[in-house]
């Protein structure tokens, strides 16, 4: 069959839009800026009406730029962040702006319930942590806190989940998205009613939308939607996945020894397990769409935007360097720290800019008067690293942890050779890295070539349209001094942890 695969990922700060074809490959990519709203602070909104005009945007320009006629189309399928909310009345229109899930307004009802013991249950009824961004915990906040809004709101929906519904109409969710907003059982596979009334919002149960497979054609495009983003009526639009199970998928993560990371607006690390892991209790806990497996997931926002906030801040003399010599900033970037990797560098970054473990700020030492930007690039780089691997270590950790032998790259790290490599040398395994670019993209390409039977199963389809690109081998050169440097990187977090505890009416526990 011939033609192309649409998918739709809105992300933490752009709706991007891509055509793959049916063997896998990335065709054309088009995207948008998200504009992120910030009301209050710990608040992350957006507007979700602008989100779904920013991917009618993208799509049509993608269609226009490439030529490619709308009825070359074969299915069209969302994906996007995970946890937050979409909260709309019985005609589908918001009730509220949509909550990002980097949000943490709910970190004293949190707080609360660990208090009186809610909390433990609630990890134990839905095997993963309680987090602030968590879809079920902003359930519980807008019921208390803005109760005209929870009359008014019929269907709570994921974020891929609303730009289905703009797309076909369609109100429904899967498994992934529900399991990453902490509202299922996932040893049962279905809606926890108990979850629920522990949290005290048991009549939100029937705003909850049904649950289906990710491979499951959904509806057509609508007449509205198609005069929208160009696209042709009648279009199969196909359920999805949210974006992290997307990526595993996309970089042919199938074995319980393969770990997959993504180095994004979060640092994320998923194993797959037979059954739920709660040993160590993960961040998420999710069915995985191969071979009936579970997917534990480790997610902090500690990753690859701290260079984009270090860009903004901080890089006025490099992005003007970089111009002057025709050339991309991160290339610069770079080959600046390249030319340090041979000296000492004894500066720490601790990558906490959007919020570090228990309220541990963002910090920078071992400045001294000799240390140039190309240093203080380094550190951010291998802090980056460091926070991984903290987080890998802790995954990695327990009783029912993953026997793991290789990683899977995704992210903006995945894009660069430097990086990369850093990550194979600082974490200590093979790092391995697959074709494409906007993998979650390919995550949703994969669910609609199982929809429209082009594969019998995911990992059938993983096998014919994911293909395996460099590997970085860790360079016994560099491990005993990365070593020695994640342990001072340790003892500057314990540090920055006593300086930046939240009160305790304002923290969350970190344990089941």
């Amino acid at each position: 069959m011939a033609g192309y695969f649409l998918g739709i990922d809105a992300g933490g700060t752009m709706t991007k839009v891509a055509l793959v074809d049916t063997d896998g490959n990335e065709f054309a990519v088009e995207l948008a800026p998200n504009v992120m709203l910030l009301p209050h602070p710990g608040w992350t909104e957006r507007d979700a009406e602008a989100m779904w005009r920013a991917a009618c945007t993208s799509i049509r320009t993608l269609l226009e730029r490439t030529g490619v006629a709308p009825g070359d189309i074969l299915a069209v399928a969302p994906t996007g962040y995970g946890g937050g909310g979409y909260f709309v009345d019985a005609q589908g229109l918001p009730t509220r702006n949509g909550i990002v899930s980097t949000d943490t307004r709910t970190l004293p009802l949190l707080a609360e319930w660990n208090r009186t013991g809610t909390g433990a249950k609630l990890r134990s009824a839905i095997g993963q942590q309680t987090w602030g961004g968590q879809t079920l915990g902003l359930m519980a906040w807008i019921d208390r806190n803005e109760p005209e809004v929870a009359a008014r709101t019929r269907h709570v929906l994921g974020c891929k989940d609303f730009l289905r519904l703009r797309l076909c109409g369609d109100i429904s969710t899967d498994s992934s998205d529900a399991g990453c907003a902490g509202l299922l059982s996932v040893a049962r596979g279905g809606y926890s009613l108990e979850v629920l009334q522990l949290a005290g919002i048991a009549h939100w149960a029937e705003k909850l939308p049904p649950l289906g497979p990710c491979t499951e054609v959904v509806g057509q495009v609508s007449d509205k939607a198609a005069a929208q983003t160009g696209l042709a009526a009648g279009t199969p639009v196909v359920r999805g996945v949210y974006d992290v199970v997307g990526c595993a998928l996309a970089t042919g993560v199938t074995r319980t020894d393969q770990l997959a990371a993504v180095a994004g607006t979060f640092a994320i690390h998923s194993t797959l397990h037979q059954e739920p892991c709660l040993d160590p209790l993960p961040t998420i806990q999710t069915p995985y769409p191969v071979d009936g497996l579970v997917m534990a997931t480790m997610a902090t926002p500690t990753s690859a935007s701290n260079l984009e906030w270090l860009r903004r801040t901080m890089l006025a003399a490099e992005i003007a360097e970089a111009e002057a010599q025709g050339r991309s900033l991160y290339d610069l970037i770079h080959d600046k720290i390249a030319a340090t990797l041979g000296q000492p560098n004894d500066i720490l970054f601790a990558p906490f800019i959007f919020g570090g473990p228990e309220g541990a700020p963002a910090g920078l030492v071992g400045l001294r008067a000799d240390s140039g930007m190309a240093d203080i690039l380094r550190a951010v780089f291998e802090g980056v690293v460091f926070s991984h691997r903290s987080d890998m270590d802790y995954l990695l950790s327990g009783r029912q942890s993953a026997q793991v032998g290789v990683i899977r790259l995704a992210g903006g790290a995945a894009k660069s050779p430097l990086w990369s490599q850093m990550f194979a040398d600082g974490l200590r395994l093979p790092v391995e890295l697959t074709e494409g670019n906007e993998l979650g993209i390919k995550g949703a390409a994969l669910c609609s070539a199982v929809a429209l039977g082009l594969a019998p199963d995911m990992k059938t389809a993983i096998a014919r349209m994911v293909r395996q690109g460099p590997s970085r081998t860790p360079d016994p050169r560099r491990l005993s001094v990365l070593d020695t440097k994640y342990a001072a990187y340790r003892q500057f977090v314990s540090l920055l942890v006593q300086l930046g505890i939240a009160p305790e009416e304002e923290r969350p526990a970190q344990d089941a």
